[in-house]
């Protein structure tokens, strides 16, 4: 969206008059006019004025023409499911363009895992365990993660996951970059 447009737009969510807002700037409202329809860029000082007219500051001003395409709330019924083998992997913002993170909700039914291969993926992964417990193999090394304990992990390090317990293991999750 341009300046011009911008400017508008914020005047008119203010309930303002073009008029009511150059009159209290004491901008001539052809000034005003023209610059919100962009037949001419307003200086930096006329919009200086025009945002402090509208109660908001020049870098909210820019931020707010960023507009989400995206939604921001994801029911868990409607997450996609990226796991296999019996193991569920509801990712959130599978919808975002350019993610940054992958987020997901990881379910592990009793005595199920990543499987047998070791496996690997740039960046870092960390994680909550929300309910039963987790082990984390990488290398030779075996780390028991239990309800309410958290993981931290280089992902590149070759790794699996298994529920060795008799009851589900649920985890929420982020790995950077998004990989998945």
């Amino acid at each position: 969206m341009k300046v011009g447009q911008r400017i508008k737009q914020l005047r008119q969510q203010q309930g303002l008059s073009q008029r009511q807002l150059a009159k209290s700037i004491e901008l001539p409202n052809s000034t005003l006019s023209m610059i919100e329809r962009d037949t001419v860029s307003p200086s930096i000082s006329n919009l200086h004025k025009i945002l402090m007219g509208l109660d908001t500051s020049l870098s909210s001003f820019f931020s707010q023409n960023i507009e989400n395409s995206s939604p921001i709330i994801y029911k868990q019924s409607e997450l996609p499911d990226i796991g296999a083998k019996g193991v569920s992997y509801l990712l959130v913002g599978a919808n975002v363009e350019n993610r940054k993170l992958t987020f997901m909700l990881e379910n592990y039914p009793p005595q199920h895992g990543t499987g047998d291969e070791f496996i690997t993926h740039p960046g870092d992964e960390a994680g909550l365990v929300l309910q039963g417990s987790i082990y984390i193999i990488q290398g030779q090394q075996s780390y028991q993660v239990k309800e309410g304990d958290c993981y931290y992990i280089n992902a590149e390090i070759p790794h699996k996951f298994i529920n060795k317990s008799n009851s589900e293991c649920q985890i929420v999750s982020a790995i950077s970059p998004a990989n998945f």
